[in-house]
């Protein structure tokens, strides 16, 4: 009977078959021949003690013992040309997902995108970074596989009771995606694969008779007696139908703006908003491993810190190990930073968003904004950062010992960033208890990881676009909107979602309830 096996081995074992074999073999005593084949469940790093450990769960066949490869496919899927549609706005990881599971119970999507195609959207991404040209429609959030695509394809998540984690990473998989991400703890897809894979999953949806509408910007939506009717595009199409799905993604201001003109019940929803932190990666890997030289079989080294300060969580988020810093403002006037990392994360640098907590107290001076207040305070800070530096897709940046003692930097060093950086004030650009709260996190956070706290480290602000800063109220067992019927409130846009994989799921789970209403 094959053999399930928990165990701790060198990152040289673990990275090499033969010598995992070997390993193995003694273990369990019986001779190298003997083995057929070994599966890797799980893999993660220990990195508590010097000496770096690699935990494996693994199966063990002996020969005799029954084994087949499993290959992962498809759900098989029927043409959907004349079923009934559904709209499906927004073509990130909620919008598409719930178009492969409509398509999957038997009913049409009609995906509508506002950006482009991921091909399209690489020019618009260029002219960000090298013109300083904002592209409302087509950016580093808005477009084919939404803010995903291009700031990183992390699919680590904590939402584990929310849904079926293995389902999506097996379709990610059956799209093109390497089977690593079933076994690694952090799984990574990576910016520079992820585009191929929303492609694929894209003409999937047009193969079986679904729609992908592209350059498509829904500028109103029908609502008669408190039921969806249909939406308005900004050439003024109409295209009706009476069930919606709503996954616009965090950052679609004017569709939250349309909710609240048309008194469409939305709510403001804490978030949080800090800066994004770079070192070199050598100096993460020296700290995190322990070592002077990461060497050969270990990754780039992740962090993550957590800390109370002044009553408020701080901590570290999207943190991109060998990854850049990238431009990511939706609109002319404001500077928004986040992060990715390619596929071998071999960048010379790691960042992190490093953020503050919000509560909706803080929001008090936006009030007259009425549920978009949250929206306002987070716009007010782009804003600024954009004045600050320049009035260009610069970012205001500052050396962070600099930063934790009130000092402008004399100089800030080439950063990853591609537009280029001005050296300013952190407390210029945030409220002053948020400025506070950082400066006696890092503080904090250098007690915690001994180096971390250096003038070498290079802060760039804001990294504002954490989560959506609206939340859609819908019916926690129907998924529908309280007020309207047949509009369902979806993914990260909604405030329902955190990352690929959550909103991946929330996207099944509205089409799954529209096929039980329409049942």
């Amino acid at each position: 009977m094959p053999r399930e096996l928990l165990l701790q081995v060198t990152p040289e074992i673990a990275s090499n078959e033969l010598l995992l074999k070997d390993y193995l073999s003694k273990q369990i005593k019986v001779s190298l021949q003997e083995i057929q084949h070994i599966t890797i469940l799980k893999r993660s790093i220990d990195a508590r003690q010097k000496a770096i450990k690699i935990n494996l769960k693994v199966i063990i066949y002996l020969k005799g013992e029954p084994f087949q490869e499993i290959k992962i496919e498809l759900p098989v899927y029927k043409d959907v040309s004349n079923s009934q549609e559904v709209i499906v706005v927004g073509a990130g990881p909620a919008g598409l997902f719930a178009a492969l599971q409509l398509i999957e119970l038997g009913l049409k999507p009609i995906v509508l995108e506002r950006g482009k195609d991921v091909r399209g959207r690489r020019r618009d991404l260029k002219a960000i970074n090298v013109e300083h040209i904002v592209n409302e429609d087509s950016n580093y959030c808005f477009g084919e596989g939404g803010a995903g695509t291009y700031s990183d394809g992390k699919l680590y998540t904590r939402s584990k009771k929310r849904g079926d984690v293995t389902r999506i990473l097996e379709l990610l998989v059956a799209f093109g995606a390497s089977e690593d991400i079933l076994v690694e703890a952090h799984p990574h897809i990576g910016t520079n694969k992820l585009p191929k894979i929303i492609e694929d999953i894209r003409n999937k949806i047009i193969e079986f008779g679904g729609k992908v509408l592209f350059d498509t910007r829904v500028t109103d939506i029908l609502v008669k007696n408190n039921e969806v009717e249909g939406i308005v595009t900004q050439n003024g199409d109409k295209i009706l139908a009476n069930k919606l799905i709503l996954a616009t993604g965090h950052s679609a201001r004017d569709i939250f703006e349309l909710l609240d003109r048309k008194k469409i019940l939305i709510e403001a929803k804490p978030f949080a908003l800090g800066v994004r932190a770079e070192h070199s990666q050598e100096l993460i890997d020296s700290i995190q491993y322990s070592c002077d030289y990461r060497g050969e079989y270990l990754p780039p080294a992740p962090y993550s810190i957590v800390k109370q300060v002044n009553g408020r969580g701080m901590y570290s988020f999207c943190m991109c190990p060998g990854g850049v810093i990238a431009p990511c403002a939706t609109s002319p006037g404001e500077v928004v930073t986040n992060g990715w990392s390619p596929s071998k994360r071999d960048q010379a640098t790691a960042n992190s968003g490093i953020v503050i907590e919000l509560k909706l107290e803080d929001f008090k001076p936006f009030a007259k904004f009425g549920a978009l207040a949250g929206m306002e305070f987070q716009k007010s800070i782009e804003q600024k950062a954009w004045h600050l530096a320049g009035q260009t897709q610069k970012v205001p940046a500052q050396r962070m010992i600099d930063f934790t003692q009130n000092k402008v930097s004399a100089d800030i060093p080439k950063t990853s960033y591609v537009p280029g950086t001005t050296s300013v004030e952190m407390g210029q650009v945030f409220p002053g208890f948020l400025s506070q709260i950082l400066r006696e996190g890092f503080k904090e956070f250098g007690k915690s990881m001994r180096g971390y706290l250096t003038n070498e480290a290079i802060l760039h602000a804001p990294e504002s676009r954490t989560s959506s800063p609206v939340r859609i109220p819908r019916d926690p067992i129907t998924y529908e909107h309280l007020q309207i019927k047949g509009l369902y409130p979806c993914g990260e846009g909604a405030g329902y979602a955190g990352g690929i994989i959550s909103a991946a799921i929330d996207g099944e789970k509205c089409a799954l309830m529209i096929a039980d209403t329409l049942k």
